[in-house]
């Protein structure tokens, strides 16, 4: 927005790639090669979002787009392990939606401050050629390779958490009103659109207290996305109530109801859940001249429908009935919700990649991160697991390569924890 105020961005996160283990063997003096001692990679490091009640906006985003974790290093000679790639911590404003550029999915929804969230795992290091020793196998001369990762493109939506929602046209008095009732100074002057961000305020009745946002003026259309449109309106999707603000006394040459009327037919057409929130009606500006014949009109048309609360936030006053009816009715609402989060996991690394081997028995050792996977999924003791196994390998090409290479029918070949005869 023109004031800096920024509520939704585009980020690119990526976690670290794991490490590759080491090929090597100890080598004392005139014996060249005494068994392999190649260390395990590290595994990369992790993207971690945190929740932080000091940010506001998200307007540093602006400023950096990619937030990528560091790779794990190299696994060492002498079994040394490689070190763990180093975390990268995103701190946000809370109540910040992640969601997936791709799907849409909502990863998770940071509504805590200190509230932590692991968004992408490191991959994993890759074993050193110490770990492939067995009993008929001991000198493997290959290592595995670290798990690669890619970069994944999520939107950070933030949407205000408030207990009181302040909607209405613009120049209305919800600026005036949030600032007479709490303690917050919004810009405030006599011109459409002095509100470009939401306002927040803590307002005390009290030993209570709750928090009301001043939501940028909306206008017909909004629903759409005209004026402010979508920019504003997720903002008020969080709140338990809504105070809905009327210039009551049409200065500007504006029906109030007709005004009324056009604000709730965008709130249903945005959200019909939004629009069911339960609703007092502010009517501001009583005390300029002429409010009371639309006063006479509005309370014969809502009065019935709705609490009604007649004020000049200016002057202070109603504001603390208006006050109070919000602080009891805020006692009979339950708490607002964190958006839960969809079903939804990032692929890392990839799961195509193999290599191949031929170990010094002559056996085809095939490692990777199709093996990794196939680990994993695959149960040994389970004939369809095991025919699972036997699919994915033809399909994913490893006979096709085990042929170039020159395996015959009769050769052994290893994955992971499976060893079998090629047929």
């Amino acid at each position: 927005m023109k004031n800096g105020f920024t509520d939704r961005v585009k980020i690119i996160l990526k976690a670290g790639c794991g490490g590759d283990g080491m090929n090597s063997f100890k080598a004392y003096k005139g014996k060249p090669a005494c068994g392999p001692d190649g260390g395990d990679g590290g595994d990369g490091g992790d993207v971690i979002f945190v929740g932080d009640k000091n940010m506001h906006d998200l307007l540093s985003f602006r400023f950096q787009a990619k937030y990528y974790a560091g790779n794990g290093e190299r696994g060492g000679t002498n079994q040394c392990f490689g070190k763990r790639g180093a975390d990268i911590v995103v701190k946000v404003p809370c109540g910040t939606l992640i969601r997936d550029m791709d799907t849409g999915k909502v990863v998770c929804d940071v509504y805590e401050d200190g509230e932590t969230h692991v968004i992408l795992k490191g991959g994993r290091g890759g074993k050193g050629n110490v770990r492939f020793t067995t009993a008929r196998r001991h000198a493997p001369n290959f290592a595995q390779k670290g798990q690669e990762t890619k970069p994944h493109t999520v939107i950070l939506e933030m949407k205000v958490i408030a207990d009181v929602g302040l909607v209405g046209f613009p120049n209305v008095g919800k600026s005036t009103l949030l600032s007479k009732i709490s303690a917050a100074k919004p810009k405030i002057a006599d011109y459409h659109f002095t509100t470009l961000s939401p306002n927040l305020g803590v307002v005390q009745y009290y030993e209570e207290s709750f928090i009301a946002a001043d939501i940028p003026g909306l206008i017909e259309g909004a629903a759409e996305g005209a004026g402010l449109g979508h920019a504003f309106l997720r903002h008020i999707e969080r709140t338990r109530m809504l105070v809905h603000v009327v210039d009551i006394s049409g200065v500007e040459g504006r029906d109030p109801i007709q005004d009324f009327e056009t604000i709730c037919a965008e709130l249903r057409q945005y959200s019909e859940k939004l629009a069911a929130l339960p609703m007092f009606i502010a009517l501001n500006k009583c005390d300029i001249a002429g409010a009371e014949e639309h006063l006479e009109a509005f309370q014969e048309a809502y009065g019935g429908k709705y609490p009604i609360f007649e004020l000049s936030a200016i002057q202070r006053k109603g504001t603390e009935e208006l006050v109070a009816a919000v602080a009891e009715k805020l006692r009979e609402l339950p708490p607002a919700e964190r958006i839960p989060a969809d079903e939804f996991e990032f692929e890392e690394g990839d799961n195509t990649q193999f290599e191949i081997f031929v170990d010094e028995n002559g056996s085809y050792v095939v490692v990777g991160g199709l093996v990794d996977m196939l680990c994993r999924n695959v149960v040994l003791n389970n004939p369809d697991s095991m025919n699972y196994f036997q699919r994915v390998l033809k399909l994913r090409g490893v006979f096709k390569e085990l042929e170039k290479m020159g395996c015959k029918a009769g050769d052994t070949v290893v994955v992971g924890e499976v060893e079998f005869e090629y047929v």
